[in-house]
């Protein structure tokens, strides 16, 4: 744990985690299912693709561990242009169809 010199963990280190009450989608109130074609942000470019799973619970998807719950899921995507598999929040993805 990074502790400054103040005995307080400083703000850079503490993770806020929205409930999933207050979190709003960029898809809306929609759900996003599998086969939905969306787009998202990666490096500053639009990526456009597919969502091709729900993840509910804890796991490793994408070369990386996602934290993940059935009230706060996360989905794997698949872009069209390279292929490759990327996990996100819902609010991160925007609808493309």
């Amino acid at each position: 744990m990074n502790v400054g010199a103040s005995g307080v963990r400083s703000a850079r280190h503490r993770r806020a985690r929205p409930d999933a009450a207050t979190q709003n989608s960029a898809m809306g109130e929609e759900k996003v299912h599998k086969g939905d074609e969306v787009t998202w942000s990666s490096h500053g470019q639009t990526v456009h693709g597919e969502v091709v799973e729900e993840i509910t619970e804890d796991t490793e998807a994408a070369g990386r561990q996602v934290r993940a719950s059935k009230e706060e899921p996360q989905y794997r995507v698949r872009s069209d242009k390279s292929g490759k598999d990327a996990v996100h929040k819902p609010s991160a993805l925007e609808d493309d169809s």
